[in-house]
């Protein structure tokens, strides 16, 4: 099953917001290994609403920063933000409704879907912190 390693790839240069990071990696790997090892239904949905609960939080964290500092791409870096959640909660609406075990393809899809938001659009915004704090 999939699992990130966090590890200085991932890092952003400012802490904050590594340290948040570094949470939701940590939870995607719970989620990851509830998977793998089957556990319950109820525990992969408790985990899965705390992963996406986290990372909306952290996203509202980015954009008090990204506010406070004048970031040029807030729009569209908070249009990014809404659009990973949505999707997240579509995929937590499917995995209810199906009453089913989260699939190999859904793990995938999950890490995917954090690791490519932090190495790509919060890598420009740390970048821009980095000058500005």
């Amino acid at each position: 099953m999939e699992t990130i390693i966090w590890d200085g790839g991932l890092s952003v240069e400012v802490d904050e917001i590594d340290d948040d990071h570094r949470k939701l990696v940590d939870l995607f790997n719970l989620l990851s290994d509830a998977v793998e090892e089957g556990e319950s239904i109820d525990y992969i949905d408790a985990l899965l609403e705390e992963l996406i609960t986290c990372t909306a939080w952290h996203f509202r964290h980015e954009e008090r920063l990204m506010l406070k500092y004048e970031y040029e791409a807030f729009e569209a870096h908070k249009e990014e933000h809404a659009d990973l959640i949505d999707s997240a909660r579509k995929l937590q609406r499917r995995f209810r409704e199906d009453n089913k075990q989260l699939q190999d393809e859904d793990i995938e899809y999950l890490s995917q879907w954090l690791t490519e938001h932090i190495v790509g659009n919060d890598m420009k915004l740390g970048f821009y912190l980095m000058n500005e704090m």
